[in-house]
């Protein structure tokens, strides 16, 4: 005769068990590293500090 499976239990072993390995491929197709957040980071910022830096002042005082 063949081992007694509670199924509740048996669908949460699978459940978790699936969790996790779409955890493992989501970690690797949207994580990125420490070092590369932050060059990106600096590049955003880079081009932020250029774009205002070319903007002109009309004069108006509306901030356009």
């Amino acid at each position: 005769m063949g081992d007694i499976v509670n199924l509740h239990k048996a669908r949460k072993r699978a459940n978790k068990q699936q969790e996790t390995e779409q955890a493992a491929a989501n970690r690797i197709s949207h994580g990125r590293t420490k070092a590369k957040r932050h060059l990106q980071s600096a590049r955003t910022e880079q081009a932020r500090r250029l774009l205002d830096g070319h903007k002109t002042d009309t004069g108006d005082g509306d901030g356009r």
